[in-house]
């Protein structure tokens, strides 16, 4: 490529025909050969006479240039110019491979690294040089072709959810040893890996190597954590740099199945720090129901971790040391433990030997002094794989030799006997309180109210461990829980009663509090890689390199210590795995990952991936060559007097091709406005104000429209939305009125327009779209906005909609009337008080007219609502029951327009035989 003027030319000795440019122009100007005299007797009649057009011998000066111009546009056009060219003096013309991480750290920018390289490629094609590409998350032996070959396949790269292990950097080198000499390109995603350094000096041996990088710092989220009643999230970034604030996403299913955001959290790092930590407090409820957390922004699987197991709602097993007697709950040694653990976790009775084999997280014993050896050993193997077992004291512990002389292996501490309580040996004069919770302990952070006090307790033997376990004493000092860890799980001692025989904390929220925090947040942490020795885990959903999940297929299973210890590859791509009846996440970032900035040598050049585009200019030259030409023979023709004679034809033409759009713009007469509305079945929506609750209505309605046109005689026009205030409403049949909170209230004028319009007909559906959660009170802000929209309206008593309205068999028998949502309550007119079911009749004898409004929550317009192409504009439900639900939500749209239409004209007797011969199919 030549470079003239900042303008590289792929073909510069085109440019040498500019030189004939002058030469054309002489020739273009050149007068016609003289005509030879002949003498015609007849020329004598056409003396005198003068002619009012002449024809110039000689071609204008301006038309001249103008075609000089156009040829020149053609000759530079060709020669192929480009804009802002790459600096091609430090290419050769050997070999160029190119090598790319293509790990999921470069996920976030992979479009601008794919265009680095094209950039690259297109350079190298002008060279000529062949180019070969090396992934060093998947290495393979490269293929050196010419540089079309490899751009046409760029769109079939993408990243993978790992880093170059050690074993592909090895097998990495002993490719490029095998190779001969060669030019290197290095595409780094910015983090460094073991073995880097060693293939970089096996490619700077086989010639020139250069490095381009992208500026932006690397970031991703380790595994979430819950404790102490609360999910932490720690964010990590390569390298140090200015305070920069992140926003973590928690993705989950909503009640009605559909994948959303379900809460957001702010995580900052300070300036200089590479760790940033935030956490969300959320219901069991919720937490059951969470999929991942994201990094909002960053396209990346180490920006997304998966939630497994570890917070859904835990199983907990309650085994009293007595039963509860008869009429006397609260006596019950598990009434409050129940109590305090029923709303956020599976509650499981019965024996120890029957709880056992259904491996709960956490067991409670309420006071349960001694364990046959039967049953003490498989309990002690299940605390070691990780569950918890919560013992509550009480008079049997306190009488029993249980852990007084040698520590049990059940228990977490030695016990002192007799215990201590008010009036005894030990007395302690009045009852004492608890000292605040300790950092470190689970409680910690917890309010102690002032009216929690202790009277007895089993007391703790001073050890050397003592004050290790305790979690929680009171304000003497004196241990109230604590904590021992067995292998993978722990043990837990109240030294109190689970009743409110020995203290007043069960009969306080602080014992709701506490039993949360250590029941149900049991199990959440990853176990070690030996406790699942003897394990097979299938991938369910794996992941991709910028964090999409898809279903695993037919991948292999993975053994359970390497699950949890071996990096992630293509044997173990990051997703969800399961066991049996249990899921494990296996993440991109793990709890220990540490995220290390690549540094290279000073001798490697190190380049970014914004590289100035290189624009082609022969394109736009060519066209203006042809404009050019084109504007030629308009002059030509303008000189030599044709083209008046075709400006007729023409300004026709272009007249007709623009009546349309005047056609259009007099929609805005109101004349024509309700010309169009009358001439047509029209549906109409209410505009709220807010554009997106209005797309949504107006794509409803058309879907609704395209239903009755395919599926009965009625065939709508598009529908329209309506402004209450200037619109008339009359040549509507029925308006859709999506409640939003915000939505300004009608003024007095439009208030009489819609009480006209109803009381002459007209049907409006009122729309809440939040399932019907407040029963249409005051309870959510649709529903209060709703209650001022409909105060001023002229409406009827209403009453939910009965099984026998006219409603459920107008065109289609219904039983339900979802739309997003699947709440059956919806609220028509009342029927008379003296509409009455004459005897053979299925329905009741209701009146001719049809309710002026139907009230609902279900958000129908979301679930008729159809894209520009016909599909389905939002998701609904999943599955084939979602499918059903969009059909029955069909099915009342089209029963809700033959309604308005028809009115109860299925209610005439003349249908009952049909109507009877369906019911009873």
């Amino acid at each position: 490529m030549s470079v003239f003027g900042g303008i590289g030319f792929t073909a510069p000795w085109l440019l040498l025909a500019l030189l004939a440019l002058p030469i054309l122009w002489l020739i273009l100007r050149a007068v016609p050969p003289a005509p030879i005299r002949r003498r015609f007797p007849g020329v004598a009649l056409l003396l005198g006479l003068a002619d009012d057009e002449s024809t110039s011998d000689r071609t204008p000066w301006w038309l001249l240039l103008l075609r000089m111009f156009a040829v020149a546009a053609i000759i530079v056009g060709l020669a192929g110019p480009v804009l802002n060219p790459q600096a091609e003096t430090e290419q050769s013309s050997g070999p160029l491979l190119m090598v790319l991480d293509g790990s999921w750290a470069g996920a976030s920018g992979w479009d601008r690294q794919l265009a680095a390289v094209d950039a690259q490629l297109t350079r190298a094609g002008r060279a000529e040089r062949t180019v070969g590409i090396l992934t060093l998350t998947d290495p393979q032996v490269p293929t050196f072709q010419s540089a079309d070959a490899w751009r046409s396949r760029l769109a079939g790269l993408n990243p993978a959810p790992w880093q170059p292990a050690p074993e592909e950097i090895t097998r990495a080198t002993e490719i490029m040893a095998d190779l001969t000499a060669f030019d290197t390109m290095w595409f780094s995603d910015g983090l460094d890996y073991p073995g880097r350094d060693d293939l970089l000096a096996t490619l700077q041996a086989k010639g020139a190597v250069e490095v381009h990088q992208s500026a932006n710092n690397v970031i991703g989220i380790a595994p979430a954590v819950y404790q102490d009643g609360a999910i932490d999230l720690t964010l990590r970034r390569a390298a140090p740099g200015p305070e920069r604030d992140a926003v973590v996403q928690a993705h989950g299913r909503d009640p009605a199945g559909n994948a959303r955001v379900l809460a957001t959290a702010n995580a900052t790092f300070e300036a200089g720090a590479t760790e940033a930590s935030t956490s969300l407090s959320l219901p069991a409820e919720m937490r059951a129901r969470l999929t991942s957390f994201d990094i909002a922004g960053q396209r990346s699987a180490g920006a997304r971790t998966l939630v497994d197991d570890g917070l859904r709602r835990r199983e907990v097993a309650l085994i009293g040391g007595r039963g509860a007697q008869e009429g006397l709950q609260l006596l019950s040694p598990l009434h409050y433990i129940e109590q305090a653990l029923a709303p956020n976790a599976d509650l499981i009775d019965g024996t120890l030997s029957d709880v056992l084999p259904a491996n709960p997280d956490v067991i409670v014993l309420a006071d349960v002094a001694t364990l046959s050896p039967a049953e003490a050993e498989p309990l002690q193997e299940w605390i070691d794989a990780g569950g918890m077992l919560i013992r509550f004291a009480g008079p049997r512990i306190a009488a029993s030799d249980v852990s007084r002389i040698d520590e049990d292996p059940l228990m977490p501490v030695r016990l002192r006997a007799g215990g201590r309580s008010v009036g005894g040996a030990m007395s302690w004069g009045e009852p004492k309180a608890l000292a605040p919770f300790r950092n470190g302990s689970p409680f910690f952070g917890l309010p102690v109210p002032d009216d929690v006090t202790v009277s007895a307790q089993v007391v703790a033997q001073p050890d050397p461990t003592l004050a290790d376990r305790v979690i929680a004493s009171l304000s003497d000092g004196t241990p109230l829980v604590t904590r021992k860890p067995v292998g993978q799980g722990q043990i837990v001692l109240f030294h109190v009663t689970a009743t409110a025989e020995w203290s007043t904390l069960p009969l306080s929220g602080l014992f709701v509090q506490m039993m949360e925090r250590l029941a149900v947040s049991s199990g959440a942490s990853t176990p070690e890689a030996g406790s699942l020795e003897g394990t097979t885990w299938t991938p369910l959903r794996v992941m991709d390199g910028f964090g999409t999940l898809s279903d695993a297929g037919n991948l292999p299973g993975v053994a359970g210590p390497d699950l949890i210890s071996a990096p992630a590859g293509p044997a173990l791509p990051p997703g969800i795995y399961g066991s049996e009846e249990r899921r494990l996440a296996r993440n991109v970032l793990t709890a220990e990952t540490t995220l290390t900035p690549a540094r290279w040598p000073s001798d490697v050049p190190l380049r970014g991936l914004a590289l100035p585009p290189e624009q082609p200019l022969a394109g736009a030259l060519l066209s203006l060559a042809i404009l050019l030409l084109v504007a030629d023979v308009l002059a030509s023709l303008a000189l030599s007097g044709l083209l008046l004679r075709r400006s007729t034809g023409t300004l026709a033409l272009v007249l007709g091709l623009g009546s349309p759009q005047m056609g259009d713009a007099q929609e805005t007469d109101p004349e024509s406005f309700a010309i169009r509305s009358a001439s047509e079945v029209t549906l109409a929506h209410v505009l709220t104000g807010n554009p997106d609750v209005d797309e949504v209505a107006r794509a409803g309605l058309t879907g609704l429209s395209d239903t009755l046109y395919f599926r009965t005689t009625v065939e709508p026009a598009l529908p329209t939305g309506v402004d209450l205030e200037q619109d008339e409403l009359a040549f509507f049949p029925i308006l859709y009125w999506p409640v939003t909170p915000d939505q300004p209230q009608p003024s007095t004028e439009a208030y009489g327009k819609l009480n006209d319009y109803l009381r002459s007909g007209g049907l409006i559906l009122f729309d809440t779209r939040d399932a019907d959660i407040a029963s249409y009170g005051a309870a959510s802000p649709n529903g209060r906005k709703l209650q001022e929209l409909a105060a001023p309206l002229d409406i009827p008593p209403l009453e939910p909609l009965p099984g026998d309205h006219v409603l459920t068999r107008t065109f289609y028998l219904l039983q339900d009337y979802p739309g997003r949502y699947t709440s059956r309550d919806v609220w028509v007119e009342a029927a008379p008080p003296d509409a009455e079911r004459i005897e053979g009749m299925p329905f009741r004898n209701l009146n001719d007219g049809v309710t002026p409004v139907v009230i609902g929550g279900n958000d129908w317009a979301a679930a008729w609502a159809v894209r520009r192409d016909g599909a389905p504009l939002l998701p609904i439900g999943r599955g084939y029951a979602g499918e059903r639900q969009r059909e029955l939500a069909y099915r009342f749209g089209v029963n809700l327009v033959m309604h308005v239409l028809t009115g109860n004209y299925k209610s005439d007797q003349v249908h009952v035989p049909a109507l009877l011969d369906r019911l009873g199919q």
